[in-house]
């Protein structure tokens, strides 16, 4: 086989995401080889590539020797295998049959850190390695992600046709950009991620005060949401969640929509916990997301819920209930725009955490370029995105999405109802973290001045870690205590 004739790109991994992922590529001109470990998966792949006439592009391999060798110089290999130790391992079969200049494109969900030092790793053996976020799901995979590459410049030019024709499309283009070097692609994912688990909670937590407050009912909410999705909220999460409710239970003799039959625990696989880790370590406020996160903490504690409300019910204490009277049009507006409220919120601290971390690593990261490359196929995917890339377009140093002109308006034009929303919560005993949090987050950046100043006198009296004055240059320490006469209470200058 001559090289012009040989495969271009190969993936190793054949789970959901990989076959579909693979598949994708094969339908946009360009040859690729698959293995896996099982080789029943390869089989599948290739079986599937063959129905949907892809298999002449397609082929599938047994042997991970005979998968390397039919790709053409210099290689790109990408691996879809489930993040940690079977990276690794992959890496170090790979070791021993790649040569200087081939490149490896993780594109699992994996650690930024693991991807830093991977590539130190593999340079050392003359290969290139690519950290590539990939979101949008087992649809997106197929139909087109968004895609978030990080590693060498020149690795990226080498995969950019391919990863440019698979990736989602949109007005101003595809869904990918070299975010950068080292483990950034990766990090930006994370982030996104992060800001998913956000969106996730804040899109439950106005479902929960729609149907436990405002009474409406499962046909009702399938209405508000559709109706939603045509608004300012357009977006993924907002669209699936409209046809959730309405899917009615498909098991035998159930009746009902199926939303309700659904225990409320949530999964996740870490993502989330490394984004607020993330932001603890840079200081960066992440409210919303943390209550989010939180929220998956109390809901994995079934068992220890159910006994809590048996605690409290006969103390007047039970799950909240339809209000009676609610004006119910006014309560859907009002959750709406509570809703994209404190979505914004959401998104400013998932950049601004972005932003940290790039000016630290050095990555110089585009925050316009990855609201633009979530415009489509990934999860978080909404029409808002569009604005804020326009926001960062306009200034490149936004402090915040907050004081964009265009946002800062609109939360001003819908405070005063997310304000009611979050205090019909607060009096019907409806959890909505993530919208208290946003709230909070809100008011706490747009105030002057904050309690702080009590928080550092009181650090200052047990501690003696002195603070600073609005008044005048310098740290000060008092001596706070009582013990001593007020003559002997002294106080002592630091200089800047």
């Amino acid at each position: 086989m001559s090289a012009s004739s040989q495969p271009s790109f190969g993936l190793i991994g054949l789970a959901v995401m990989g076959q579909n992922f693979a598949l994708n590529v094969a339908e946009h001109g360009f040859d690729i080889s698959v293995y896996n470990r099982s080789g029943d998966k390869t089989d599948d792949c290739v079986r599937r590539a063959q129905k949907e006439g892809l298999g002449d592009r397609l082929k599938g391999y047994h042997e991970l020797s005979d998968f390397v060798n039919s790709l053409a110089k210099p290689r790109t290999v990408m691996l879809l295998v489930k993040a940690g130790a079977p990276v690794d391992a992959t890496i170090e079969q790979l070791s021993g049959l790649l040569e200087p200049g081939d490149t490896i494109v993780d594109g699992g969900n994996e650690w930024y850190m693991n991807t830093e030092r991977r590539a130190k790793e593999v340079a050392e053996k003359g290969f290139k390695y690519m950290g590539m976020g990939v979101s949008g799901g087992e649809s997106g995979a197929r139909k087109g992600p968004s895609l978030m590459p990080g590693g060498p410049a020149e690795s990226y030019a080498h995969v950019k046709p391919i990863v440019e024709a698979c990736a989602a499309q949109v007005d101003d283009g595809p869904c990918v950009t070299h975010v950068g070097p080292g483990g950034s692609g990766n990090f930006v994912k994370m982030v996104h991620n992060g800001i998913e688990y956000g969106d996730m909670q804040l899109i439950a937590e106005a479902y929960d005060v729609l149907k436990n407050v405002g009474g409406l009912t499962n046909e009702e909410l399938q209405e508000t949401f559709t109706k939603w999705n045509k608004e300012e909220l357009d977006s993924y999460l907002v669209e699936i969640t409209s046809k959730i409710f309405a899917r009615q239970d498909d098991q035998e003799g159930m009746t009902g929509g199926l939303v309700d039959k659904i225990l409320d625990k949530t999964g996740m696989k870490g993502t989330g916990k490394w984004t607020v880790q993330q932001a603890a370590e840079y200081s960066v406020a992440l409210p919303t997301v943390a209550a989010a996160l939180d929220t998956r903490f109390i809901s994995g504690l079934k068992d220890e819920r159910v006994a809590m409300s048996e605690t409290f019910e006969p103390l007047g204490l039970g799950a909240p209930k339809p209000k009676e009277g609610i004006d119910k049009a006014q309560l859907i507006d009002d959750v709406k725009q509570a809703l994209y409220c404190s979505k914004i919120c959401s998104y400013a601290q998932g950049m601004n955490l972005i932003r940290a971390k790039s000016e630290d690593m050095g990555w110089g990261i585009t925050l316009g370029e990855c609201a633009r490359i979530w415009k489509g196929g990934c999860i978080i995917r909404a029409v808002f995105l569009d604005r804020i890339k326009q926001a960062y377009d306009r200034d490149a140093n936004l402090q915040s999405l907050l004081v964009d002109p265009e946002f800062a308006k609109e939360l001003a034009d819908k405070n005063a109802a997310w304000r009611r929303v979050v205090a019909l919560c607060a009096t019907e005993g409806v959890p909505a973290t993530a919208m208290f949090a946003s709230l909070a987050y809100f008011d706490a950046n747009r105030r002057a001045r904050l309690p702080a100043n009590l928080v550092q006198a009181q650090r200052d009296y047990f501690g003696s870690h002195s603070y600073e004055r609005t008044d005048r240059e310098g740290w000060f320490h008092t001596v706070w205590s009582d013990e001593n006469s007020a003559d002997s209470i002294t106080t002592s200058v630091y200089k800047a």
